[in-house]
C-alpha cells in the first residue's frame, strides 16, 4: 500500500481527474469527493465528480453536491475512487472505471477493512470515516481547505461516525473534525441537514417502521423491515431510510441491528450495525457483502421470511463465537 505522501505526490502532478463515488451514496463518499475536488482545484487540477444515481436531497445544501454528474464528461488523466471498497461499489459506473483504468492513473482512497486494493495507487486506513483520510491527504497536498471543503469533510465525519458515537471513533477522529472546524466547517448546520431535518412523509415512514421492529435472539438482534410499498405510497426514495438501522442499537439488549429494505420483489438491501461484540463485516461477507467491523451491508434474494431467517442464523452463530 502507498503512503499518504506518495498519494499526494501522484495527485499534485495531475492536470485533470474524475472522482468516483460509490453507488447509493452516503455523506462520507460525497464529502470525500467534495473536499478532495476543492483541494485539487486549488492546485490547478481540473476535476469533476461522478455518481451513478441521484444525490440524496439532504446533501444538496452543499454546492459541491449539486455539481455531481452521472458520468464523466472529462477525458481525465486520472480516475480516483473515494470510500469504495471494491470496483463493484461504483454501480453502473464500474464499467466506465474499468475501461479507463487500463490507460489512466488510478487511485483508491478508502477506510473499509474489506478494501481489495484495486487501483494502481492505494491508500486504505481503517478510520471512523474516509473523510478523516481525505483531511490528512489535503494537508499532505499543502493546501488550506476553504469553507466548502471543510463542510464536506465535516459531513463525512459526522455521518459515518454516527455523530461521533460509533465505537471506532477515537482521538484522531476529533482531531480531524477540529481541523475541519478550524477551516470554517459548521457542525450545527451539517448535523441538522443530514440527521434531523426531514419531511413529514419521512417522519411517518420512520414511525411506521420502528413500530414494527422484530426482536430476535432474546432481544440481541433487532430487525427493521421496510417494504417497497412503504416508500412508493409516500413518494420517497431509498435515501429516506438512512439512519433507521441505527435506531435498533438504542435498545439496551441489542448487540446487532439490521434493516432489510425491499429493493424489488424478492430482493433486499441489508444493512448491519453492531455494538462491537459481532464483526458484521464478516457477517455480511457470508452473503457476498462487506464493509466495516461495526457497519456493513449486502444483498439478499428470496422471500422476506427466508431472508430474516438467514440473517438470524448468521448473527446467532457470530454471537456464539
Amino acid at each position: 500500500m502507498n503512503t499518504i505522501e506518495e498519494i499526494a505526490g501522484v495527485l499534485s502532478a495531475l492536470k485533470s481527474a474524475v472522482i468516483f463515488t460509490h453507488t447509493r451514496p452516503d455523506g462520507d463518499t460525497l464529502g470525500s469527493a467534495g473536499a478532495l475536488s476543492r483541494a485539487l482545484s486549488m492546485l490547478g487540477v481540473r476535476c469533476e465528480t461522478v455518481n451513478d444515481g441521484a444525490i440524496p436531497a439532504k446533501y444538496l445544501f452543499l454546492d459541491s453536491m449539486r455539481r455531481i454528474l452521472r458520468a464523466p464528461t472529462l477525458d481525465a488523466e486520472a480516475y480516483i475512487c473515494v470510500d469504495c471498497s471494491e470496483e463493484s461499489r461504483l454501480g453502473a459506473l464500474e464499467s466506465v472505471y474499468r475501461a479507463g483504468a487500463r490507460k489512466k492513473v488510478t487511485v483508491n482512497l478508502d477506510h473499509h477493512v474489506s478494501n481489495t486494493r484495486f487501483a494502481k495507487y492505494n491508500y486504505v486506513a481503517a478510520r471512523a470515516s474516509n473523510c478523516e483520510n481525505i483531511a490528512a491527504l489535503i494537508r499532505a497536498l499543502g493546501v488550506e481547505p476553504d469553507r466548502e471543503a471543510a463542510d464536506c469533510l465535516m459531513m463525512g465525519m459526522v455521518t459515518d461516525s454516527g455523530g461521533f458515537s460509533h465505537a471506532d471513533v477515537n482521538g484522531d477522529t476529533f482531531r480531524e473534525a477540529a481541523y475541519a472546524a478550524d477551516h470554517g466547517a459548521d457542525p450545527a448546520r451539517v448535523g441538522y441537514e443530514v440527521f434531523r431535518k426531514q419531511t413529514r412523509a419521512r417522519a411517518a415512514l420512520y414511525a411506521e417502521t420502528v413500530s414494527k421492529l422484530r426482536f430476535l435472539l432474546g432481544g440481541r438482534l433487532v430487525i427493521a423491515v421496510i417494504p417497497r410499498d412503504a416508500l412508493v405510497r409516500r413518494s420517497l426514495g431509498a435515501d429516506a431510510t438512512d439512519g433507521i438501522v441505527d435506531f435498533g442499537l438504542t435498545v439496551d439488549t441489542a448487540e446487532v441491528s439490521v434493516c432489510l429494505l425491499e429493493v424489488r420483489t424478492g430482493q433486499y438491501k441489508v444493512s448491519f450495525r453492531s455494538k462491537g461484540k459481532v464483526n458484521v463485516n464478516e457477517t455480511a461477507r457470508r452473503f457476498g457483502g462487506g464493509g466495516h467491523v461495526l457497519a456493513a451491508g449486502c444483498m439478499l434474494f428470496g422471500p422476506l421470511e427466508e431472508a430474516v431467517e438467514r440473517v438470524e442464523r448468521a448473527v446467532s452463530q457470530d454471537l456464539e463465537e
